[in-house]
């Protein structure tokens, strides 16, 4: 502590609190970039890895001296620094340095640190922005209490090709949905605002249409039009901004032939200018280093310049500022000002996360401990878990299960699993006490009913060894439950996949015993594990009921098996749409018509496949319930809507089955004429609510000219004026209410 009342001291600021107004903290940053030499200011935009590599190896890492470049303040921040006794000793050698700027601490907190929430896109399923909220709270809270001051996430890129491993990360293919989880997910990691201790920086990643890209092949090119870019891919990163986000990460991807970390129009035009944001933006992983490989920069220093000069702030273990960016400065590559300008940035952070005031107050290992063992975060990751699962599928009201059902066959590869649960991205969870689908339904199930459970086969099946063990099981069943899908590490960066079905030989594991518990009259029920939409169509639809539970985390097990059982009433919705095959991707709901559409036209000289209907397996929207929801009585305010004015649209909503249930009522709007072709229908509006069988209530949508907007041919925002139709549903394709209005001048 006295070492930074020192450093404070030099600079002729007083210590006071943490959080100054921002022309106090100007103020500070203004006055310590006065005393910092060149190589100093190049430092703090250095960001390299604590220790070992995630990555790709870099050849410029070898030989490089961390702890001492630390101390000479060559260091500016550190990643993958996971606990307090770590950061202790790694800010111990920052208060070693001339200036003693402390260090930054990053992590990539996706999903959980020491309690594992499902991944997000399983999240997003639950449609529900308080428990997304409280998991990114639960989430900062734990990498807080390890010293953590900066997580990489929230990722709010839009994804559309669930071959794309890192679909997983985010919230799935609609722009309007993931900017309200953007919202939640930023607010939760920030909490009461950067700089209390049981929050860290947000970073809304990766700037921008990273989830477009082509082939859905991991780091591949991007491209798409302006149009579709303002229209689809910015709104969640717009959103983050408008939430507060500290940070920005930029993209692996080409967009349109330019680099994301050299893209000025996406850096400066954009997120600086247009959307007024002020803070951080960091490059991913050896990004700007990357540029070389893309074609875009000459060599090492001349990608340090073009990142740089289009406003990226720290280089991410690229080593191109920490070798060139001073001689860049000093040849006036790069401008005194722009350096001064990424270097205030960061300054700006450390000032507001109360480093200056004490390097140290993050890293408390009492805190730490306490924080890890609170029993209320684990039983937050259950009820998240529940709330994320979809119910896809219910034939013959097979579920929920009957707890004194006297024989239940668990069969499958997942059947068991415990690391798989959780995903990737996991980084203090302890595996083995992770209850799997087995634990759940032994501890629900009656006493004097028996739960037999096989495997068939390992998670990749590729043989049949099994399977025989696995028919027997299914023949002596009531019941039968079969646990398939992916293991932990197929979803995620760098897990794309030109297949997007079961693993292996699982899809012939489903059906012989299917065709065993069939034979023998007895229902299949499928819980599908997995980080991604797969492709199971032939699967489903021998099912008789179909739970998809994604990786549901830490009491993944539990949390089944409350569903499977109706202790808690599946309120999911997908979102994503589940493709029938492969070949229908990229496949989502807001598509534009073509001019002939099917079945408006001969299916032969129709936008048809021959071989397949158009309509995906599962919809954007899709998700069942244990009890039903009857939707009428819609009412519009005014069938006009002018100027600046506004239009209610109401519906009576009641759940019209014997159990309570949630559910997600959605609203979609369609512009049908316009000076640039619209989507079939958008979603502009949800709300989750929770009915008492029997219960009747009135719920409304306000609906706005900023709701009705869009960007035209030219990139312009704004609505036109005409008709519209109106959509309320369960699902986007299970339409309950429709209606139009005008939109005048």
């Amino acid at each position: 502590m006295k070492r930074t009342l020192v450093s404070l001291a030099v600079l002729g600021i007083c210590a006071g609190p943490a959080h100054g107004t921002d022309a106090a903290t100007a103020a500070k940053v203004r006055a310590l970039l006065q005393q910092m030499t060149l190589e100093e200011k190049v430092g703090q935009l250095n960001q390299v890895v604590a220790s070992g590599l995630t990555g790709p190896e870099n050849a410029q890492a070898k030989n490089v001296d961390k702890r001492a470049d630390i101390k000479a303040g060559k260091i500016g921040s550190l990643l993958t620094v996971k606990s307090v006794a770590e950061t202790r000793e790694l800010q111990d050698l920052a208060m070693q340095s001339r200036l003693k700027i402390p260090l930054i601490f990053a992590l990539d907190v996706i999903h959980g640190h020491k309690n594992v929430f499902p991944v997000p896109l399983g999240e997003a399923a639950s449609w529900d922005m308080e428990a997304i909220e409280r998991s990114a709270r639960i989430a900062a809270t734990e990498a807080a209490a390890s010293g953590v001051h900066w997580t990489f996430a929230p990722m709010v890129d839009v994804a559309r090709d669930p071959r794309w491993g890192r679909v997983m990360e985010g919230a799935g293919e609609d722009a309007f949905l993931g900017s309200a989880i953007a919202k939640a997910r930023v607010k939760g990691f920030q909490g009461k605002g950067i700089g209390q201790l049981d929050s860290v920086m947000a970073t809304a990643k990766h700037f921008a249409a990273y989830g477009a890209a082509v082939a859905g092949r991991d780091y591949q090119a991007v491209d798409i039009s302006p149009q579709q870019l303002h229209e689809v891919y910015l709104p969640p990163f717009r959103a983050a901004v408008e939430a507060g986000v500290a940070t920005f990460m930029n993209s692996f991807n080409t967009l349109n032939g330019i680099p994301a970390t050299g893209s000025a129009m996406l850096q400066k035009d954009i997120l600086r200018q247009k959307w007024g944001f002020d803070g951080i933006v960091v490059s991913d992983w050896q990004s700007v280093a990357e540029m070389v490989r893309h074609g875009y920069a000459a060599d090492l220093k001349d990608a340090g310049a073009r990142a740089i000069n289009a406003g990226n702030t720290i280089d991410m273990e690229g080593y191109a500022y920490s070798n060139h960016l001073a001689e860049l400065v000093k040849e006036g590559k790069v401008g005194q000002a722009t350096l001064d300008d990424a270097v205030g940035h960061v300054l700006a952070k450390k000032f507001e996360l109360g480093l200056f005031d004490d390097p140290y107050r993050y890293s408390d290992a009492a805190r730490e401990k306490a924080v890890h063992a609170n029993p209320e975060h684990r039983a937050a990751t259950r009820d998240v878990a529940r709330k994320s699962m979809v119910l896809l599928k219910n034939e013959g009201a097979v579920l929920p299960l009957k707890k004194d059902t006297r024989r239940i066959a668990l069969i499958g590869p997942l059947a068991e699993a415990r690391r798989d649960l959780e995903g990737a991205w996991i980084v203090h969870s302890d595996p083995k006490s992770v209850p799997s689908l087995a634990d759940g339904l032994r501890k629900g199930l009656a006493a004097g009913s028996r739960l037999t459970v096989t495997a068939g086969c390992d998670i990749a099946c590729k043989d049949s060894k099994g399977f025989a063990a696995a028919v027997k099981a299914a023949r002596e069943a009531d019941v039968v439950v079969m646990a398939l899908g992916e293991s932990f590490d197929h979803t995620g960066e760098a897990r794309s996949y030109t297949s997007i079905t079961l693993l292996g030989k699982q899809d012939q594991l489903f059906h012989q015993v299917r065709a065993a518990a069939k034979a023998a009259g007895k229902p299949v029920v499928l819980v599908v594990l997995a980080g991604r939409p797969l492709a199971f169509a032939d699967v489903a639809e021998k099912a008789d009921a179909i739970l998809y539970a994604w990786l549901p985390g830490s009491e993944g097990g539990n949390a089944m098996a409350d569903v499977l059982f109706g202790d808690y009433n599946p309120s999911g919705k997908l979102p994503i749409t589940i493709p029938r095959s492969l070949g229908q991707v990229p496949i989502y709901y807001s598509y534009l018509n073509t001019g002939r559409p099917v079945p408006e036209v001969e299916a032969l000289y129709g936008s048809a496949y021959m071989d397949s209907p158009n309509t995906p397996l599962y919809a954007f929207g899709h998700g069942l319930s244990y009890t039903t929801f009857k939707y009428d009585n819609l009412r519009l305010s005014t069938s006009s809507l002018a100027g600046n004015g506004k239009l209610t649209v109401s519906f009576d909503l009641q759940n019209s089955g014997k159990r309570a249930g949630e559910e997600v009522v959605q609203l979609y709007l369609r512009d049908p004429v316009a000076s640039i072709a619209r989507p079939v229908k958008e979603l502009k509006g949800f709300r989750k609510l929770r009915l008492e069988p029997g219960q009747r209530q009135s719920v409304s949508f306000e609906i706005d000219r900023e709701l009705l907007s869009f960007h035209n041919a030219d990139l312009k925002w704004g609505a036109e004026p005409g008709r519209f139709d109106l959509m309320i549903g369960s699902a986007s394709d299970d339409i309950r209410l429709k209606g139009q209005f005008e939109l005048t001048d």
